[in-house]
């Protein structure tokens, strides 16, 4: 037998167990709220024990409690000056909390919309979407992309499986006036698509075989919105203005971007 193999894989699952426990250990301390809501307020802002106390009234001796299993856990540090100062490990265990908690609060959405399409480090960064809103009515979301068109100065980034009709002028004239125009169709859309002179040779287009999400980006508000699990799309989703939302949806379409077929009408 190859007893250097054989050592890998014992270790491996040694590893496994050892982090089962790591992840019990460190889910038991966020299970509590009182001690989430500590780590929330320290990670805005340096406190000591007795303004940690009274923002979330609570007496010392609980309070103290709590301070002390957050810093056995390497959550939050006590610094020289008395303030508690969140870690970088503490921070990162909040923002996956924030991730899961904007997955939880929409549940129903993502139960019957398909993200596994998504590369991992987008999933990764979901709770970035929490800074929108979403709106859950297609007529509603219709009426708000088309303010994204007419309130684009700068760009439009768009990808979506279709072209919407009602928008081309407006968005022909701003294209005229030097708006950067991209856009991401689906390869059958470009079949069908029709094209005309001047003002279409300016915008930038790009092909994918399938969209499996679709965007529409300008300089102020982006919105995103994902395939149903059945194949189809109902154009619901999420609306933001927040810059993190901004930045996870520029990146996104940057992404498919990138990985696009350049595309020149005739």
């Amino acid at each position: 037998m190859n007893t250097k193999n054989f050592g890998r894989v014992r270790n491996y699952t040694m590893s496994n167990d050892e982090g089962a426990e790591r992840i019990s250990k460190i889910l038991f301390e966020l299970a509590s709220d009182r001690r989430v809501s500590i780590l929330l307020e320290v990670e805005k802002k340096n406190l000591k024990m007795q303004q940690i106390a009274k923002t979330l009234d609570m007496n010392v001796t609980e309070t103290f409690r709590h301070l002390q299993r957050l810093s056995e856990s390497k959550l939050l540090e006590k610094r020289v000056d008395g303030t508690y100062a969140i870690t970088s490990l503490g921070a990162m265990s909040i923002g996956l909390l924030k991730n899961l908690d904007f997955i939880l609060e929409h549940a129903n959405y993502f139960l019957e919309h398909d993200l596994s399409c998504l590369p991992y480090e987008f999933v990764n960064r979901l709770g970035e979407l929490s800074h929108g809103e979403f709106c859950g009515d297609t007529v509603t979301n219709f009426n708000r992309v088309r303010e994204i068109v007419y309130e684009a100065d700068e760009y439009i980034w768009a990808m979506a499986e279709q072209v919407e009709s009602s928008h081309i002028q407006a968005t022909n004239e701003k294209v005229s006036k030097g708006l950067q125009f991209r856009f991401i169709m689906q390869q059958e859309l470009a079949k069908t698509v029709k094209i005309t002179p001047e003002v279409e040779s300016l915008k930038e287009r790009r092909l994918l075989d399938r969209i499996c999400v679709t965007f529409l980006i300008n300089e102020k508000e982006s919105c995103v919105n994902f395939r149903r699990r059945d194949g189809e799309m109902d154009y619901i989703g999420f609306f933001g203005k927040d810059e993190k939302f901004l930045k996870w949806t520029r990146d996104l379409f940057m992404y498919y971007w990138e990985r696009a077929e350049h595309w020149y009408p005739t």
